[in-house]
This record gives structure tokens, sequence and C-alpha cells, in this order.
């Protein structure tokens, strides 16, 4: 979109066309009324306070659009009686609990009735009982609702789980009269807030999404609050305090809202975190997972001297990539001190595969981010189950469906409800496990430019095509001739006589002919629908800014090295920006900074994974450390940013640069490494302290500093292997956590209580002999393991699920790297 200049009083300022004359104002932080709309959603009008006069017509500022030239008056005598007949109304009835109320202290409601000046009520109506609903993790009370309908608009068009609704209210009509006596606007919002409460889409008593949490953090007054923060804190107690996530690798923006325990206890404690919600959304267990601390009572010394022994006579450290990237770098400066193999299982294929991929595409990064699959209107996700690997990533799928009237290609063994959830312009192609190859040729195949792919890949992606003849029916119209006798005067004679002619009309006719089509032998191999070509054909109709999404099964694949070239050949000979989801927190991170080993040696220092020698965050090692709510540091995050992240409470032990500083490093404190981050690997020499963590007016993202995209010399050759097509027989088994939970941290936290077991969707439990709570053995070649059955109704198929997050289950001894595995299930 092309610039324009508007004038809002007086002001001249640019904007880009067509954009909501609300966003314009914000932007440029020009004030206009509204509680209703959020700046990255749909416009609901249904608050009416954002009334603006634009070229001497009233509009409302969050559906109206700019145009070149504009003239827009936010203020007038008629829209601020409207404003104030608007606020009257939402204040009728409104329970008077502010002193009690979740929200006082931050509450719009309030805002507005101060700022519009109501001190006086002009209107009235009988009240109707509204009872609270408890609906889980979040509890709604209709009485405080005033029906703005956020919470519905971010759940559907910025998290993709559409499950609220507006439902019936059950109220008295308003009176007549007042449709004549008060302005129309307000007239208007109040019927339809005198109708209306919010409702579940499932129909159940209990919200059944992805639980993120979304839906309380918009909500302008106390309607809609945490179960766990309900009367808990006022909000002009809390501190907060600016932060990264650390649970996965979108490394959101966050604040931790903290104060003492209480009175008898000065120690600081989380109450509950907040998110910037009209630039970002954020998931469940960055919401809700905040209280994973690791407290201890004072420095170990002992347990410290046993550590630098233990580091004296180890050969290797393993670690997770929960970790800082000064933690990262200090491992790799005692790395390249001692000659230490440091050992990152999941974080190693990832490195290996952005050098795999960086061979072709000269570049050190992939080229794209959230934002632009934010922007995008066609999207491809491959080889990541979206909604629990990363769910920002989710979003940005959501959001390119919804918001663009985009379409979507999601491909992906195990069946996602959610997924397929977020519209009809979204198909899933459930191919078979090892299968990702496959899809990726067909990516090359339907999107490169085949003017400019080597001539090898040409000639190879057309051996998979071929012509046959199918046979289809058709309907013509055929013209048929019959006699008909009709009667006529006669010119000469005058009289009536009965002549003879041809009529002739189009008859419908089916008929059969034979067609030369093109078959493509990849449509087969990732089992793609019968429909999917035509499907395909309208949905990249008006197509414009295509993006591709490929993530951690790709990593761990059998033929791992092909996929990243042949994914970088996308990027280089399409129009798809591609995007790399990390596995974990930090592993972009420690991928660009640590030199990664495949094999241990002999005596190994853990890093919050089990070792001879183990240091933990989670407690319950031989030394404790900080975890990473109680650290300053910075996290690589999905976007190949560089974020902050303040200690939200205090640590009392030691940390890794104790240790460090043992072995004859020299750093006063952790942060000291931040400058010292490697600017040959694209980072910047850059202070902590100098370091932003907020977002403008305008949704600008002022946070870190990006990472640098280096150019990375080629050998030229593109060249890439055949497909493999190996296949999993029987039953499969996939290495996945459900919705929520990532990490040992995750599920250390209060909040998350998602158990740990062998995940099986309904329709799997329906067609087997197995029930929910039902004990199973799990064999594979690599090992077995004896858990619980538990039902997902966030999957489907035959697929089942074995998470992660909770170490005791060893999942990860089933697996050999690759997210699939073979197995079987039997009743215990």
């Amino acid at each position: 979109m092309s610039n324009i200049t508007i004038n809002i009083n007086g002001r001249e300022i640019q904007t880009a066309e067509g954009e909501f004359i609300l966003n314009a104002a914000r932007a440029n932080d020009i004030f206009i009324p509204a509680i209703c709309y959020l700046t990255r959603c749909s416009p609901t009008l249904a608050c009416r306070l954002c009334l603006v006069e634009a070229d001497g017509k009233q509009v409302y500022a969050c559906n109206a659009k700019a145009k070149e030239g504009m003239n827009i008056t936010t203020s007038t005598e008629n829209i601020e009686a409207e404003r104030r007949a608007i606020m009257e109304v939402y204040d009728v009835n409104h329970p008077l609990q502010c002193g009690v109320c979740d929200q006082s202290g931050e509450c719009e409601l309030q805002n507005y009735t101060l700022e519009v000046g109501v001190d006086s009520q002009s209107y009235a109506i009988k009240d109707v009982e509204r009872k609270d609903k408890d609906w889980g993790h979040i509890h709604y009370n209709p009485g405080l609702c005033i029906v703005c309908e956020r919470c519905v608009t971010v759940c559907k068009d910025m998290i993709g789980d559409n499950a609220l609704k507006t439902v019936a209210r059950g109220a008295d009509a308003i009176d007549a009269e007042f449709k004549e006596s008060m302005p129309k606007d307000a007239y208007a919002m109040w019927n339809k807030l005198n109708k209306s409460l919010i409702g579940l889409t499932s129909g159940e008593e209990m919200l059944d999404c992805t639980s993120c949490g979304e839906c309380a953090a918009v909500c302008p007054v106390g309607a809609l609050v945490d179960t766990h923060f309900i009367y808990s804190s006022n909000a002009w107690e809390l501190r907060q305090i600016p932060a990264t996530c650390g649970h996965c690798s979108a490394g959101c923006q966050i604040s931790y809202d903290v104060k003492h325990t209480d009175i008898e206890n000065s120690e600081e404690k989380i109450y509950r975190v907040m998110n910037e919600w009209n630039y970002v959304s954020l998931c469940g267990a960055g919401r809700y997972g905040f209280d994973y601390e690791n407290r201890v009572e004072g420095k170990d010394e002992a347990a410290f001297t046993a550590a630098v022994e233990a580091f004296q006579k180890a050969d290797t450290i393993s670690f997770t990539s929960t970790i800082t990237n000064e933690e990262a770098l200090i491992l790799q400066s005692l790395k390249e001190k001692f000659g230490y193999r440091l050992v990152n299982s999941e974080a190693k294929p990832f490195q290996t595969f952005l050098g795999n991929y960086s061979e072709v595409s000269g570049k050190s990064l992939y080229g794209s981010d959230l934002n632009e699959s934010h922007g995008a209107d066609f999207i491809v996700s491959v080889g990541t189950a979206l909604k629990s690997d990363n769910p920002n990533a989710r979003y940005a799928f959501n959001n390119s469906i919804s918001m663009n009237k985009g379409a979507g290609l999601y491909f992906h063994p195990v069946k996602d409800p959610v997924i397929e959830g977020i519209g009809k312009n979204v198909m899933s192609i459930n191919h078979a496990p090892l299968a990702e190859e496959a899809v990726l040729y067909l990516l090359l195949d339907l999107f490169a430019d085949k003017s400019k792919l080597p001539a090898s890949i040409v000639e190879y992606l057309a051996s998979f095509h071929s012509e046959k003849t199918i046979t289809v029916e058709e309907t013509i119209k055929e013209k048929v001739v019959e006699i008909v006798k009709v009667k006529k005067v006669n010119e000469e004679t005058g009289e009536e006589e009965e002549v003879e002619e041809e009529k002739s009309t189009m008859v419908p006719k089916t008929v059969s002919k034979e067609v030369q089509v093109d078959e493509n032998r990849l449509l087969d191999l990732v089992g793609a629908p019968e429909n999917f070509t035509e499907s395909l054909e309208k949905f990249l109709a008006k197509k414009e800014k295509f993006s591709l999404i490929v993530g951690p099964d790709l990593y761990t694949h059998p033929n791992a090295k092909n996929l990243a070239r042949l994914v970088a050949l996308i990027e280089k000979y399409s129009a798809f920006k591609l995007m790399m989801i990390p596995s974990l927190t930090n592993t972009l991170g420690v991928s660009l900074i640590c030199d990664l080993d495949a094999e241990k040696g002999s005596y190994t220092i853990g890093y919050n994974t089990k070792g001879d020698f183990t240091l933990s965050a989670l407690g319950g090692g031989d030394l404790d450390m900080p975890a990473i709510n109680q650290q300053e540091g910075t996290l690589t995050s999905i976007d190949k940013k560089v974020n902050p992240t303040n200690a939200a409470l205090p640590y009392r032990g030691y940390v890794l640069n104790d240790i460090a500083n043992a072995l004859g490093l020299a750093a006063k404190y952790t942060v000291d490494y931040t400058q010292k981050l490697p600017v040959d690997k694209g980072f910047t020499a850059e202070l902590f302290d100098n370091l932003p963590n907020r977002y403008e007016n305008d949704g600008t993202e002022v946070r870190g500093y990006a990472l640098t995209n280096l150019d990375v010399k080629t050998s030229g050759d593109e060249s890439v292997e055949a497909v493999t097509e190996a296949k999993m027989e029987g039953t499969i088994i996939y290495l996945a956590n459900p919705v929520r939970q990532f990490t040992e941290f995750t599920n250390k936290a209060t909040n998350l209580d998602e158990e740990a077991g062998i995940y099986m969707s309904e329709s799997y439990l329906k067609e087997s002999d197995f029930n929910e709570g039902d004990t199973v053995m799990v064999k594979t070649q690599f090992g077995e393991l004896s858990t619980k059955i538990i039902s997902d109704n966030k999957i489907e198929g035959d697929i089942a699920t074995l998470p992660t997050f909770d170490s005791n289950l060893n999942s990860q001894a089933l697996f050999s790297g690759y997210r699939f595995s073979q197995a079987t299930i039997q009743g215990v």
C-alpha cells in the first residue's frame, strides 16, 4: 500500500492508504476513545465511542478507512453528546464493586467514565440475574461484562480457537421512549448490550480451547479474569518487570507482575504475566507458566567446590537450550579454554540443518519472520505440530487466513482439528511419516520458477509427471429441429390457415470424451486429496504474499541434509518467504554461539539435564542454578531477534558465571558477556543495559536488536538427492507435547497441570480396545516404557503422541532422533 496524507484535528499525518482512521490516529499519538476495538483485529462496532467526523460526515474511526486528503475532526458537540450517553449506558446496572474488582486501577470503563465526565445518570432499566461462570482457567462475571466483544474477536482473529460467541441475555426490551429521546448511536449500543452476553461456542460448561488466556488479557473490565488471579492483588500494588518469555522460541515480550508474598513474608512472588495484547498474543504456557523459579536459601559452598572439581575432571558439558545467550557463550568459552565437548541433543540437529541450508542459500539464517507470516495471504506449514511447537507461529498461520483473506496448506502426519478449524481456506494434507521430502519436492514443483532452477532439478521434477487419458462427462447443448403446425392468417385472403414450420430448441445433452491430463506422482506420495489441484487453484487466486514455515520434524529426519537443501531452493527460486521454528527457547542462539559435538565423552557435566555431575535450575541437582525468570540476559527468538529479559525474582545461590570465574574466566556479571556475543555469527557488540524492550504506539517492536543475516560462501552446487520412498509400517507414535507444555520448566508451573502419558485421539480410542486411563506398554526397537492413556481432543487420527515435558517418562528413549517411530502398544 502507498502512503497518503490525512488531516486529523488540523494536524497532517502520514498513513497507509486504506488504514483504519483509528489505527492511523493511535500510531500518531492522537487520542480517539474506543473500548471494543483491538489494533490487530477486525472491527465489531460494539461500543461506537470512536465516532469522528470525516469530510463532514460522521463515521466510526475503527471501521472507516483513510483516504488521501481526508479531513477528520475527533470531537464535535454531537459526538461528545453521543459519547457521554454511551458511557452513561455502560454504567447502567454495572455493579458498584470497584474496590474489590480485579480490574480496578486498570479498568477502561473507569477510565472512560472519568474521561467523558459522567457525573449523573439519565437512563435506567430493570436488571436481570447474571450468574458467574467458572470456565476452567478463566472466570466469567457477566454482571461486569459490557459485551465489547474483544474476547470473541481476539479468539477468532488472532488465536484461531473460535471458542467464544455472543449469546442471548434474556433481558426486558428497552422502553421505546428511549429510541426517540436519546442519541441514536447510544441507543443502538444499549439495545445490543441489553440483548447479549458472552457464551461458549462448544455448548459445554468449560472452555474448549488451547487455553491461552488472551480473552482475559484483552477484557477492559473485570468480566473475564484468570482464575488463579481472582482477589489475589490490586493492580496498583504490582510492580511490572519487562522480560522475554523463556518457554519457546517465539521470544514473546511479557511483563512479570510481582509484589511481596504476604504481610508476614516479604519474599517477592509473581502474581501474573501481562502482555502487550494490542501488538502480540501470548500462549497459555507464557501466561500461566510463570512460577518455575528455583528458590534456594543461599550459596552452598560445599556443592560449589564439588562443581569446580567436577569441571576439572569432566570432558563433556551436556545442556538444553533453556539457557541465555550469555550462558551459552560461557559454555563455549570454557570449551575453547579446556577442550570440553558441548552436547545439546536438540540444538545440534538444528545447527547442522542451518549449515546445510546455508550451503545452498548463501545466507547464515532463513530470511523471514513471524511478522511476514502474519502479513502473508498464502501460507504453508511443513514439518511441525504448529499449535504446540510454537503457538505464535500458529497464530501467524491463523492471522494470515482470517485477517488477510488468505489460504493455507498444512502438511503433517498428525491430524489437527485446531488448524482445520481455522476456516474453509485451510487444506490439511496428512501425509505419512518420512514423506516430508516429497512434500518439499511438491512445493518446488508447484511454485519454483523453473526457468531459474538448475536443469537437473527441473528434469527430475518432470520425471514425476506423466500424461494419462481419462474419460470425462460434460453437458453440451444440442440443436434439435422439429416440424410443427401453427395457425397463421393468410395476408392475401385474410383467412386463418394451418401451416408447417421448423422449430429449433437447444437441448442439454451429456456426452463422454477422452482427454489427456497431467498426472503428478508427487501428489500420491504426499497423500494429497483428489480435489487438491482444483482447491489449490482457487486458493491461489489473487494471492501475492507467500510464507513457508518449516519445523523440527525436518531437522531430525533421516534425510535432513537433503531437506535443508530443498528448503533453501524453495526460498531461492519461489515467492515463498522462509521461516524456521527453532526447537526450544534459545535453540537458535545456542546453535550460533556454540560449537556443538555429537557424542559425549567419559565424564559429563549436565546443565538442566542429567550428567555425572548436574547443575540444575529445576532443583534436585548437585548444584542449584537460577531459572530464566531469575536472570538477566538475552534470548534469540524465532524472529532472529536478540531480546533482553530481566530477573523477576531474586536468586541467592551460585550461577554459571561463578564457576567460569573459578576456572579462570573473568566477568563480574553474567550480562558482561552480552557485548561479547560473536559478531561473526550475526550478533552485535551491545551492552545489556542498552537493549530496549517495548512497543511503540504504532505497533513497532523496539526490543533488543536483529541478528545480521550474513553472507555465506557456497560451493555453487545446488544438487539434491532423489526422494527416498521409505515408509513406516504399523502403529506410529510421535514425540510432541500437548498445548501449554514445552519443558520440565512449564511442567513445574502451578497453573499448568497437564499429565504425562501417551496421548490418543478420541477416534483412536473409540476404534481400539483401549480406554482413557488404561496403563499400556509402549515398545519400539529403541526402548520401552509403561504409561497411562490420556484422551486428547486436540489431535485426530491414529498416531499417538508422547510428550517430553516430564523427564520421568523418558519418552526420547523410544526414538532415534526423528520425531516419529514405529511401535507396539499393549495393555498392561
